[in-house]
């Protein structure tokens, strides 16, 4: 059983997370507090991707005290206690999140006093009150209104560059998703063509593939099917459809970069199902944390609109998260795809992988757990007035480096956070607010995809990339004033990986991101 045990070294009491064995399929064999500045990951196969995903926020580091304390209760959801440039000083459900700066911040500290949170589901909201002046910086622009904002000289409009994907989402649990028939004709009935055409900005991507073809392997084996109504129903038919079949489509009414009118396109896809393939699909609009905690736990008995953004800039964070051995979204977790991950994901150079991913990639068209449909343009804004108001390609917006010229800065995002721990969440809304609370062990350069250090000043592999040891910045302080050491580490780690944890917790319990990237220790056997 694995547990966090204790060794001295000097005078520094460490502990660390051991797992039995590497039988239970995960990336992770130990992590060790090897001293008080010093944490060492020894891993149970090569991990090339270990540096880009320990900078993802989801992985954020908090006290080990505090996590204790608080992760059993379900307090950490609403009370971080991170390192970073601000700390939280009000949630205000419904309206508004407040932070305050960090004034012990080791880092470049914001030069303003107040940062606000508020939120609006509609694009045409936010950019009114945008112009109005009621709120700096919005995180999403229609595309109806790209070009008023550029045109609006006290406005700046600001690009979005990172890689992401709609799709369209099935559970192959519940009938008639689990005939693989069904699916290929849905596949291959809907014209994706006319879905990108006609609802995305120009430099929006029609998906030949689920990942991105900027990220590298991402378009390896052959493109998506072609659009073919007359093919699709005769294969329905095949499948016993031949009049189609009654279901739903879910969606959460949340604009994002990815889906960026989500009720106009829902209703899009239901009189194109209608029209070429005889299935009647009611729109089901849902709750944010509802969808989210839904979709991602396979519970959703219908079609559902969901899309992603890269979080780091690497295949791993598109394939394995969603098609990975232990991801529950579109149901049973299919080995045809999930075996060749797991080998693609110890490989490090990108020529050796690509036979791999080629055959990844190759059988989820074949077996159609999800159609890719779009990747999307984006952009957002904010006043003339905000220096250093952009985004960067990779992580979340760090909103200490922007400068408002008073002492508030009022950001308007496009839904309420789930919650403020993000080891258990997936949502944009709550990793962007975790983002300004809590850090992660590196981070991702504002004009690339290069790793650069944070809590750590570098993490280094072993000759065979089978450990990694994190050197940690010394002088860190967390905003309740405990000095942050290797524990804190391990700790936050270990209440993600262990599912015998007493802290592992959150919200959904799911900790999709710990369980797709690095694999869960001790997960209690299937029923």
């Amino acid at each position: 059983m694995t547990t966090l045990s204790t060794g001295t070294a000097l005078s520094f009491e460490g502990t660390s997370l051991v797992a039995p064995d590497c039988s239970y399929g995960g990336k992770i064999s130990a992590i060790r507090a090897t001293d008080e500045h010093t944490v060492t990951f020894e891993m149970c196969a090569a991990d090339p991707a270990f540096e880009a995903k320990s900078a993802f926020i989801v992985f954020g580091i908090q006290p080990s005290e505090h996590i204790a304390a608080a992760g059993p209760t379900k307090e950490l959801l609403t009370n971080p206690i991170g390192t970073g440039p601000f700390k939280l000083d009000a949630w205000n459900r419904g309206d508004s999140i407040i932070l305050k700066r960090n004034d012990t911040y080791w880092g470049t500290k914001p030069n303003y006093e107040t940062l606000v949170f508020r939120w609006s589901t509609s694009g045409a909201s936010q950019l009114n009150e945008l112009r109005s002046g009621t709120v700096d910086q919005i995180s999403t622009v229609s595309p109806d209104d790209f070009d008023a904002v550029k045109n609006d000289p006290d406005l700046q409009f600001l690009p979005q560059m990172g890689p992401n994907t709609l799709y369209l989402g099935m559970t192959n649990t519940f009938e008639p998703f689990n005939n693989v028939k069904v699916r290929q004709a849905i596949a291959m009935g809907i014209d994706r063509q006319r879905i990108v055409d006609n609802y995305y900005p120009d430099g929006s991507e029609l998906a030949t593939h689920f990942t991105p073809c900027t990220i590298p392997n991402g378009c390896s084996g052959e493109d998506w099917y072609g659009f073919d109504p007359v093919a699709a129903k005769a294969l329905l038919a095949e499948a016993g459809f031949p009049d189609g079949f009654k279901t739903k489509i879910y969606y959460r009414d949340v604009f994002r970069t990815y889906l960026p009118e989500p009720s106009t396109i829902a209703v899009e896809f239901q009189s194109q199902l209608k029209a070429n393939l005889g299935i009647d699909a009611e729109v089901a609009p849902m709750e944010s944390g509802e969808f989210i905690g839904q979709a991602t736990s396979g519970k959703l008995d219908g079609f559902y609109l969901l899309g992603w953004g890269a979080d780091y800039p690497h295949i791993t964070n598109f394939l394995d998260y969603h098609f990975g051995k232990d991801t529950q979204q579109f149901g049973a977790s299919l080995p045809e795809i999930y075996e060749a991950l797991a080998k693609g994901s110890s490989i490090a150079d990108v020529e050796e992988a690509k036979p791999v991913y080629e055959a990844a990639n190759n059988a989820i068209r074949e077996l159609v757990p999800m159609v890719p449909i779009a990747h999307a343009a984006a952009g957002s804004a904010a006043r003339a007035y905000v220096k250093n108001a952009g985004y960067r390609p990779f992580g979340a917006k760090q909103f200490n480096l922007a400068d408002p010229g008073k002492d508030t800065m009022v950001v308007m995002q496009n839904a309420e956070p789930i919650s403020l721990y993000c080891g258990d969440e997936s949502d944009g809304e709550s990793t962007l607010v975790c983002t300004q609370i809590t850090e992660t062990l590196l981070d991702y350069a504002q004009d690339s995809g290069d790793i650069v250090g944070a809590l750590a000043t570098s993490c280094d592999p072993s000759a065979d990339a089978t450990a990694w040891t994190c050197h940690l910045r010394e002088g860190v302080k967390f905003t309740d004033g405990s000095d942050f050491d290797a524990n804190d580490v391990v700790a936050s780690y270990a209440a993600g990986l262990d599912a015998s944890n007493p802290t592992h917790v959150g919200n959904t319990g799911a900790f999709d991101y710990f369980a797709s990237l690095w694999g869960i220790m001790n997960a209690p056997a299937a029923k």
